[in-house]
């Protein structure tokens, strides 16, 4: 076990944690559970890359980490209203049809490459943003509403246009398009 997956496994343990702080609006420690998250995540990586210990485990928990965060802490504050569902809802459905579309394509053997678009880079980076800014709002009882309102249009919009990015790549993929290159989803 490398020292980057056990601090992906601690990651992972922070999440109910966050989510239970979240839940008993317990702000400051959902916004700190959530900053130690996101410091673990770029420290995880750079100890990966920086000592040659990336693995095969580490390259599938690392997302997963991060999704599952992420995912948990736009749930919840939907929930309490903090967000809007259909934000949520959008954000959910693309991750469904990502996890779906590579079921499918290994089950179909015809396997697809897992490697992220740069507008899903884009789109996670500002889903991070939101999500920091929503909690530190919560956390320091300050209200920025405008940049608030802003992060959430963009994030709806890049969340769309990365689940459509993810569909024309996939489609050309299973339609074979291009045959003999792996497309990478």
């Amino acid at each position: 076990m490398t020292i980057p997956n056990l601090i992906t496994i601690l990651r992972l343990i922070l999440v109910p944690a966050v989510v239970l702080a979240m839940l008993q609006a317990r702000w400051d420690w959902a916004f700190a559970g959530f900053l130690v998250a996101g410091i673990s995540d770029g420290i995880d990586g750079f100890i990966a890359r920086r000592f040659n210990q990336q693995s095969t485990l580490g390259a599938y928990l690392d997302p997963v980490a991060d999704k599952l965060l992420l995912v948990s802490v736009f749930v919840v504050m939907s929930f309490i209203g903090q967000l809007p569902l259909w934000l949520v809802v959008i954000m959910v459905s693309r991750d469904a049809l990502i996890v779906c579309a590579v079921v499918l394509s290994a089950v179909m053997t015809h396997p697809v490459e897992m490697k992220p678009l740069f507008v899903s880079k884009a789109n996670t980076a500002i889903q991070i943003v939101l999500a920091a800014l929503v909690l530190g709002e919560l956390a320091l009882d300050v209200h920025l509403d405008p940049l608030r309102s802003a992060l959430i249009l963009l994030s709806g919009v890049l969340t769309v246009a990365s689940a459509a990015a993810y569909l024309v790549t996939w489609l050309r993929h299973m339609s074979g398009y291009g045959e003999g290159s792996t497309p990478d989803i």
